[in-house]
């Protein structure tokens, strides 16, 4: 959010995207959870996400919730960059099973700088780079077998659906 912001005051062309399925706040904006929101395009799909980067000549695309587009932003975003668009790309690398969630293990490992940034343990105050899935309601740790990358609504949550875990208090629930 904070490279976004200081693009936009230097004049920099910039294109922010969101993933429609990401209701928690008004679908036309990215809202940090200290409450600081960014304009946002929402697309359902990595097509209508190539779509609207397509559309005008960007210096700067912002992509967040990057795990919930799937493998095939990988394609999109070499394209964008080969136009010569600086691409950032946001979101989770483990799933609520603690699992790589793709396709931001894909995008580390060939990215020019990473910026892995945790959260804090809710039990003990370490750094945190799991997210536990907690019992609210459609969120339930033993409600489905599916696996945590079959992505729809239910899996969209915030603090009242997922807390912040070390590797020590993580407990994936299968």
């Amino acid at each position: 959010m904070r490279r976004v912001r200081r693009a936009k005051i230097a004049g920099v062309n910039v294109l922010v995207l969101s993933h429609s399925l990401d209701t928690r706040s008004t679908l036309s904006a990215i809202t940090s959870h200290t409450g600081v929101n960014i304009p946002a395009v929402p697309v359902g799909d990595v097509e209508s996400l190539a779509e609207v980067a397509h559309a005008e000549d960007y210096d700067l695309i912002a992509i967040d919730e990057a795990q919930f587009f799937g493998p095939d932003l990988v394609a999109t975003v070499f394209e964008l960059v080969e136009r010569g668009a600086t691409v950032i790309v946001e979101g989770l690398s483990v799933t609520f099973d603690g699992d790589p969630f793709e396709p931001m293990p894909t995008f580390m490992a060939v990215a020019e700088d990473v910026l892995k940034l945790t959260a804090v343990c809710t039990i003990c105050g370490r750094d945190a780079v799991f997210h536990q899935r907690v019992g609210a309601p459609g969120h339930t740790d033993d409600e489905s077998d599916a696996p945590a990358t079959d992505i729809d609504a239910s899996h969209i949550g915030g603090l009242e659906a997922y807390v912040a875990r070390c590797r020590e208090h993580f407990a994936p629930p299968h």
